[in-house]
């Protein structure tokens, strides 16, 4: 690994511990410098035991918020979208997955937008039949493609009318269970290996420091202003993928 990389590393691990805090946005940052830095495929498995870690620090935190029984309806759509996306790893090159990648985030972007602007086309969508079905087998797709899938799942569970606070928890649940289901997947097409493991391992520091942090802008910070800000930065990343 190189020094930049390694920086670029340190950056990422920092966006995906204040994602989990409640920020989901801040991940598609880090999904994008890795994937400049390492790859648009071995990015998912460096990322990925660093989304674990973290989501056993949130875990604990946000226990008492929310409970298992969406997670259970959302989980076998879910593992459909995962096969999906396996497909996909198998059979397109890097630069088509750097595309993949950019429309994935704009397209987590354009739910947040539509989302805020546009809240009651977005609750006719959610409110209709198969929405969490839909959700469930996108979120899949864009969790094992790019770790990217938590805007489509706010948007599921915003639906159901839940505070900020259950939103959290049961993510927090929903995205250990499935990270550690995709960890084997990861390993077995090698993009989870020794070496990313030990480099994971580096940056534990900064992945509790940011969940941390998360937690006290979560309190403190108006999220509309965190989120525009993180909005921007996505589209400009999504865009230089699509572009190259």
């Amino acid at each position: 690994m190189t020094p930049e990389q390694f920086i670029i590393l340190c950056i990422s691990a920092f966006c995906i511990g204040v994602a989990k805090a409640g920020f989901s946005g801040t991940s598609l940052i880090g999904v994008f410098l890795m994937t400049e830095a390492f790859g648009a495929k071995e990015q998912i498995g460096i990322a990925l035991p660093m989304l674990i870690m973290a989501d056993i620090i949130v875990y604990p935190a946000f226990r008492k918020y929310g409970s298992w029984k969406p997670v259970w309806f959302l989980l076998p759509p879910a593992l459909v979208g995962i096969g999906l996306a396996l497909w996909v790893l198998n059979t397109v090159s890097d630069e088509t997955m750097r595309s993949t990648i950019g429309w994935i985030i704009l397209s987590m972007v354009g739910m947040q937008l539509v989302r805020k602007w546009k809240p009651e086309l977005t609750s006719k969508l959610a409110h209709s039949r198969g929405f969490g079905v839909a959700a469930g087998v996108t979120g899949g797709v864009a969790t094992m493609l790019a770790n990217a899938a938590g805007p489509i799942m706010q948007l599921y569970l915003l639906s159901k009318n839940m505070g900020k606070m259950d939103l959290i928890g049961v993510g927090a649940r929903f995205f250990l269970l499935v990270n550690l289901l995709k960890l084997p997947l990861s390993a077995g097409l090698s993009l989870t290996t020794l070496d990313t493991l030990l480099w994971n391992f580096a940056v534990l520091p900064i992945i509790i420091g940011a969940v941390w942090v998360g937690k006290k802008l979560l309190v403190k910070l108006p999220q509309a202003v965190f989120e525009l800000m993180i909005i921007l930065t996505a589209v400009v990343a999504g865009g230089r993928l699509i572009t190259g």
